[in-house]
């Protein structure tokens, strides 16, 4: 092989490599956000806080309030863990119960 022989690696598959590579390190920095039931906040009130934390409709923040009630616990959000710590501040601060988990 001389010094002006092309490489023998494929772009394409080095491509494929770093991308892979980029969204392992993506999913490693997710973390989700759970909001759990409690005895004491009115269903009104979780979709109150879901809608105006996150932005979401009331459809949906409803459906995520059904599944507090109904399974226990929602994750309401995926985001990067300084995120998801500042909405777990806001949640307590609604007087929501809110903890983060990793994402696999």
């Amino acid at each position: 092989m001389t010094s002006d022989d092309p490489p023998t690696t494929d772009p394409s598959r080095e491509e494929e490599r770093e991308s892979s590579v980029a969204l392992e390190e993506q999913l490693d920095h997710l973390w989700k956000v759970i909001v759990w039931n409690d005895p004491v906040n009115l269903m009104t009130y979780v979709v109150y806080v879901i809608q105006r934390l996150f932005g979401y409709s009331i459809e949906k923040a409803t459906k995520m309030m059904l599944e507090i009630h109904n399974d226990g616990k929602s994750i309401v959000k995926i985001t990067e863990r300084e995120k998801g710590e500042r909405y777990i501040a806001s949640l307590h601060s609604f007087g929501l119960q809110a903890t983060m988990e990793k994402e696999r």
